[in-house]
């Protein structure tokens, strides 16, 4: 297996952590083995399938959240996707990687709606997984090659970006709601909706708050957020 000595997501002293994710125990083994080369990542949890990944995760919210999901899509019981929408309802702040070896473009698009961050195929070289993994604790999306040439090939408009419970907020934005309405109304806390304008400025290439105001009001009509 490579090593990447220059890949620091997080640092020797404070790894990035991990929660690994896949119905294939072989798989969750190479990708452990592979992960633990990096000094700048931590495998903290394993779960093969969706509803023992949110267990899992519901136990160490208690205690420690992991900085990083990597799943699969294709699982027993819940999968992939469904499981990346459910995190980004209870913990927007957790970055979702899909490791997937499907190539389907509406799959990428569902995942995107869902929440992920982002989507490798699992025959994309070694350096590809590391980068979509750097990018993603970052706040940057990371789309595999062949992806990306994809979806760039189809050109998709910038809300087709944004997650379900992104587009309900964009609609309370453009409706003049503040951050303590909005939490109201979802059902959810001040944070969780601060986390959630954080991600669509960064989804929508927005610099402010007044920013974000007048794309919510202009796109409002069109947008499937009102």
């Amino acid at each position: 297996m490579t090593q990447f000595p220059d890949f620091a997501p997080g640092s020797a002293d404070a790894p990035a952590r991990v929660l690994l994710i896949d119905d294939h125990a072989l798989v969750r083994d190479g990708m452990r083995m592979h992960l633990a080369l990096q000094p700048g990542l931590r495998v903290v949890g394993e779960a093969d399938d969706g509803e023992a990944a949110l267990a899992w995760l519901d136990r160490a919210a208690e205690a420690e959240l992991p900085d990083l999901v990597i799943t699969d899509i294709g699982m027993r019981g819940m999968g992939g996707i469904a499981l990346a929408a459910a995190l980004h309802d209870r913990y927007p702040e957790l970055a979702v990687l899909i490791v997937s070896m499907h190539d389907n473009l509406e799959y990428v698009r569902q995942a995107v709606r869902a929440g992920a961050r982002g989507y490798v195929l699992k025959d994309a070289p070694a350096d590809e997984l590391m980068a979509a993994i750097q990018s993603v604790l970052a706040g940057r999306v990371f789309y595999s090659a062949r992806i990306a040439r994809g979806m760039a090939e189809q050109s998709p408009g910038p809300l087709d970006a944004l997650t379900r419970r992104e587009r309900d907020i964009l609609g309370c934005i453009g409706r003049g709601m503040a951050n303590k309405e909005i939490a109201v109304q979802l059902g959810v806390s001040v944070r969780t909706v601060e986390t959630h304008r954080l991600n669509l400025k960064r989804k929508l290439g927005i610099e402010g708050r007044a920013g974000l105001v007048k794309y919510a009001v202009e796109t409002l009509g069109d947008s499937e957020a009102g």
